[in-house]
């Protein structure tokens, strides 16, 4: 019989991709979305679709370590499967969206509902074997990407046929689905009662703040994500310059996003196993700097078709970033601290989702959209000193 991390990795494995399918299918057309719900000036959708992009993480970026110190307690099985219907349910309320403000106000809702990331992560290092976690946590990763090869395109797909809505009807479908073979499938190993005293909220909190290498790990996860993000509600409108044909506009950025997910499932899957055996050190500078220039590169094209091998060498860097830095909060945790620790790493990843949008807005309006690219560049070469520096603390540790 197959042992119970192997089967839960892919039980994980497949609810991450259909859910990452589900939610990447709206990302292409979101800023559309905004201007359908009756913002029409490129300003002002630039700016409500940064709102609305960052809306989920007002709340996440609280209640996230929340949810992990209660798995901690209650177990993580049950707030993966939680996270999940709240997701199908957030889902579900857009499609009746009637006004932008309503589209953010459910986007919150989604934020405080979901999680289901960061508890699949912590349910997986918690269940896994210590020499096995990279290739674990890459390969989960994977599944995150592979999502996105899809979403955007089945998103694209189904918005210029049967309308935005529809998708988001799609996609909460698809999160009660996945709801229902957790349930089935999903188990989570018992361990030994821990004999140490249970951790506050607070106390996971002063742990990592006391850890500088936990630290500089957490502003990584930052920087990565704020990087991501500051694009993500830009990037539609920047494909909107290199096109004429505005009914192909969701397909031709759907495919742009799948570009990425399709090279970015290879190499976090493929330099996972290297984690493992070699460290992440160099796996993760490598990625770094890739991510970073071909980022800025984004700056100087003005033919979709050039920006084919641009996204795919972008998808190549930046797959192996998150595997190779959530390992390392998991390698650093105590096991009766991890799923609260883990959470308040993904709550690091939820501060560069939640202010890099809001950013994005007024770079894009005082500079230009194409300005952005160089901002998400920077962001990436920013974090090359980071990782000496959390060499150094390593080593001294």
């Amino acid at each position: 019989m197959k042992e119970i991390w192997r089967r839960n990795l892919t039980t994980l494995w497949m609810t991450q991709f259909f859910a990452m399918v589900g939610l990447s299918a709206v990302v292409p057309f979101l800023p559309l979305f905004v201007r359908e719900l009756g913002i029409h000036n490129q300003d002002e959708a630039v700016t409500w679709s940064g709102l609305v992009f960052a809306a989920p993480f007002f709340v996440t970026i609280f209640i996230t370590p929340f949810w992990g110190a209660l798995g901690d307690k209650f177990g993580m099985r049950l707030m993966v499967i939680r996270a999940v219907i709240g997701l199908g349910i957030a889902q579900i309320l857009m499609s009746f969206a009637q006004t932008v403000e309503q589209l953010f106000f459910f986007r919150i809702l989604q934020g405080a509902l979901s999680g289901f990331y960061p508890s699949a992560m912590t349910l997986i290092a918690s269940n896994t074997p210590e020499e096995k976690q990279g290739y674990a946590l890459g390969a989960f990763q994977s599944a995150n990407t592979s999502g996105n090869i899809f979403g955007p395109v089945i998103g694209g797909f189904i918005s210029v046929i049967i309308g935005f809505r529809a998708v988001f009807v799609a996609s909460a479908a698809i999160s009660f689905l996945m709801a229902i073979v957790l349930y089935f499938t999903l188990r989570e190993e018992v361990r030994p009662p821990i004999t140490a005293p249970r951790f506050k909220y607070l106390d996971y909190w002063k742990f990592a703040l006391s850890s500088r290498s936990l630290m500089i790990l957490l502003t990584l996860i930052f920087l990565a994500s704020f990087g991501v993000a500051f694009i993500r509600p830009l990037f539609v409108f920047f494909i909107e310059t290199m096109i004429s044909d505005s009914k192909t506009l969701p397909g031709t950025t759907g495919a742009l996003y799948s570009l990425i997910g399709i090279f970015s499932a290879f190499s976090s899957f493929w330099f996972g196993k290297r984690i493992d055996t070699h460290g992440s050190r160099q796996v993760l500078i490598i990625g770094t700097i890739l991510t970073g220039v071909t980022y800025i590169a984004h700056f100087y094209v003005t033919s979709v078709y050039l920006l084919i091998p641009v996204r795919i060498l972008l998808g190549l860097g930046y797959g192996v970033i998150l595997p190779s830095l959530f390992t390392g909060i998991s390698l650093f945790s105590p096991a009766e601290k991890k799923g609260g620790l883990m959470g308040i790493a993904s709550s690091a990843q939820t501060l560069g989702n939640l202010i890099a949008p809001l950013l994005s807005g007024v770079a894009a309006s005082l500079f230009g959209i194409r300005s952005a690219f160089f901002i998400a560049g920077f962001v990436f070469l920013l974090m090359l000193p980071f990782i000496k520096m959390q060499e150094r603390f390593k080593q001294e540790t």
